[in-house]
């Protein structure tokens, strides 16, 4: 029987001045995906993947489309040397626009101008705070919450490993519920550095504008199935993404879930494919005993090649 395998795309922080800069050299498909994003966009992504300046790739309206222009590129890569169909697909946050092109849900120029429209959208709406929470004991989160709730607004944005959760809301309020996760014998509380509240209520008014937006966008069903952020449900059709993608903007991402979804639908490989390798790093901790494989650059896609092939060609 042969092994499933998801592909995974990440999400914001997974940055970095010089991605995709081999594979767009090495690889045709990968210069044709920048090439159409510097296009379609009418903006120098290329130029802020490859040569920054840092402070310029950082900011939102310019994270956004960078890492899905050079997730999608690494994922046209690796498909031109081995092409691997998955079984499932998945993206972190914005990494979910990612799987939702891989699916064949949108074209690339429509998948660009969605990100780059979500991303004017999240990093025009000010004002919140978010923090990341690593190892709190079993219950602390809840009563943090609970009992910082009289303070102001606070939730949950992101459940990325049994590990670490990223809290966010009003700023006051997560400086509270993070002194006492401390309290609670959390190993450590991080403030990120953002923009704005992200996935919290905050960005309610972001996500109605956006809805509008994805309302026109033509869609369609998903050739593979995506398991969407919001509920960590198999997603296909393409009238639940128009639904799914403005709600993603201001709901918490259950990446957790997400993971271990696909793990109980028999996925035992799992290839993450973009900047970085932050959801490798979170598949440890949630899924010790898959395999991960990363493609960010010309030498990880040729390991990877290599891998994928001894798994899933040299079977009985």
């Amino acid at each position: 029987m042969a092994k499933k395998v998801a592909f995974l795309f990440p999400g914001q922080g997974s940055q970095a001045v010089g991605m995709g800069k081999d594979l767009y050299e090495s690889f045709e498909s990968a210069k044709n995906v920048f090439d159409a994003a510097d296009r379609v966009l009418n903006k120098e992504i290329t130029t802020l993947c490859f040569e920054g300046p840092e402070d310029a790739l950082k900011q939102t309206v310019n994270t956004q489309p960078c890492i899905v222009t050079m997730s999608i590129a690494a994922m046209e890569a690796l498909k031109s040397e081995f092409n691997v169909n998955p079984d499932y697909v998945a993206g972190h946050s914005l990494g979910e626009y990612c799987a939702m092109y891989s699916a064949g849900v949108m074209s690339l120029e429509n998948t660009l101008k969605a990100i780059q429209k979500r991303a004017d959208l999240m990093g025009s709406t000010k004002g919140g705070a978010m923090a990341a929470v690593l190892n709190a004991p079993e219950g602390a989160l809840e009563e943090a919450l609970k009992e910082t709730s009289s303070i102001g607004y606070v939730d949950v944005a992101n459940y990325n490993s049994p590990a670490q959760v990223v809290i966010t809301g009003d700023e006051n309020a997560v400086a509270k519920a993070g002194e006492l996760l401390m309290a609670k014998g959390a190993r450590r509380v991080v403030p990120l550095a953002v923009s704005g509240a992200f996935h919290s209520k905050f960005m309610e008014n972001a996500g109605k504008e956006f809805e509008t937006f994805v309302s026109e966008l033509t869609l369609n069903d998903a050739k593979i199935p995506v398991v969407t952020n919001v509920d960590a449900q198999l997603t296909i059709d393409k009238d639940d993404f128009k639904v799914k993608m403005p709600k993603q903007i201001y709901s918490s991402v259950h990446w957790t879930q997400t993971i271990q979804k696909m793990a109980a639908d028999g996925v035992e490989i799992f290839v993450e494919i973009g900047p970085g390798k932050v959801l490798a790093g979170l598949n440890k901790k949630i899924v010790p005993e898959a395999k991960v494989y990363n493609v960010f650059d010309k030498a990880s896609l040729e390991a990877t090649v290599e891998a994928l092939k001894a798994e899933l060609c040299c079977e009985v």
